[in-house]
């Protein structure tokens, strides 16, 4: 079993950080490596160039290492939506005039998706959780793989519902795109890093994953696993890094109009990012070491008490089949008003989110018994 990890991070000790869903504390070693990255840039004379790769090139190893893909089958980008518009740019609607999303997407897939049916004719659904079941997880996912039929080009959904907590079946999901020939791509945001992630096993054509949250990286970089159905895709820009001559600084002017092979090409421009690249580095490194396994294992014994707690209380929990133990969304008891609950939490320095009428509670392994006994008090005085 992991131990609490709190040391290697440098949270404040009177403060109850809940909230790794919306952003994830720093790493020491990530930290330490972006200010070594800092001082490197004093003499840019050291810098070789195939120190404009051979970072990268790790992070991609590291990464591919997560989601169970090879490392020519990840691309650097900036953003979650920066990854979805190139890959769905790589697909023509044809006969398929249906694309499937889930109901409040996160709005960086929803975006990309409704501009995709838009430039192709083709009708955007939305697929809504059974309104009258408090645990949305079962009904949701039957019906989103209902919905996927004959006439779907493509489905994008969260990994992890970022609203709700809920937890879909990729494998089951991925399974039935399989079948009737859409494609599936995965926003694993809210859980590469903390779950296990297959691309292979869930039959996954493309996941992008943003690096600030679960994978404990800086903001503004992004990394996505983009299947060999694009293997010879159009990407988003022309970067001179992601040609095959590209190391050969005495040749760039040859003009190689050969991509690098694999997901490379889709890679953003100056890609070598020299402060935040080996920041991302370090906190991979990190993950790797602990396995997602465990720091979901963490989690479930972590936040048990409160699951016990809001079921003894008449609140709800989801379904273990339909949770992930390190962001879970609990329905609140009645007599809990989520406003005045979230004020008096601001108060006590006990930081989550509230996402629509969820309280959203998303734990790691910096987080302590003593932030979820501070939490169950903080309910406790809003039920009394």
């Amino acid at each position: 079993m992991l131990n609490c990890q709190k040391e290697l991070f440098s949270l404040k000790p009177e403060v109850h950080y809940l909230n790794n869903a919306y952003r994830a504390p720093l790493l020491k070693s990530s930290e330490e490596a972006g200010i070594q990255s800092l001082i490197n840039q004093r003499n840019p004379f050291q810098l070789k160039p195939d120190d404009f790769f051979d970072g990268v090139v790790e992070v991609r190893r590291s990464f591919a290492q997560l989601v169970n893909c090879q490392a020519s089958e990840v691309a650097v980008v900036p953003s979650t939506s920066y990854g979805f518009t190139s890959v769905l740019n790589n697909i023509k609607a044809g006969n398929r005039k249906k694309a499937v999303v889930v109901k409040d997407e996160f709005p960086s897939g929803y975006f990309a998706m409704e501009r995709w049916t838009r430039e192709n004719q083709a009708e955007l659904q939305t697929i809504d959780p059974d309104s009258q079941q408090k645990q949305k997880g079962e009904s949701w996912n039957q019906r989103l793989i209902e919905a996927i039929d004959e006439k779907t080009a493509v489905v994008l959904i969260s990994s992890i519902h970022w609203m709700s907590g809920v937890k879909f079946d990729l494998k089951a999901i991925g399974e039935k795109c399989h079948q009737v020939g859409a494609y599936f791509i995965v926003d694993g945001t809210q859980s590469v890093g903390a779950l296990p992630m297959d691309v292979d096993k869930y039959r996954i054509d493309a996941l992008v994953c943003a690096a600030y949250k679960w994978l404990l990286g800086p903001y503004s970089l992004a990394l996505a696993y983009i299947g060999e159905k694009f293997a010879n895709g159009i990407p988003l820009e022309e970067s001179w890094m992601n040609r095959v001559n590209a190391r050969d600084f005495g040749s760039l002017s040859d003009y190689s109009d050969q991509y690098e092979p694999g997901a490379g090409r889709f890679n953003v421009g100056e890609t070598s990012n020299f402060i935040m690249m080996p920041m991302l580095k370090a906190s991979l490194s990190q993950l790797l070491e602990w396995r997602p396994e465990q720091i979901q294992a963490y989690a479930k014994n972590l936040n048990q008490p409160l699951r016990d707690f809001i079921l003894a209380n008449g609140g709800m929990v989801e379904k273990d089949e339909f949770l992930a133990y390190h962001l879970i969304c609990p329905v609140l008891p009645e007599n809990v008003v989520l406003s005045s609950l979230k004020k008096s939490l601001d108060e006590h320095q006990i930081y989550l989110s509230a996402r629509g009428e969820n309280l959203r509670v998303s734990v790691n392994v910096f987080n302590t018994e003593k932030n979820i006994e501070s939490l169950i008090e903080a309910i406790k005085k809003e039920i009394l």
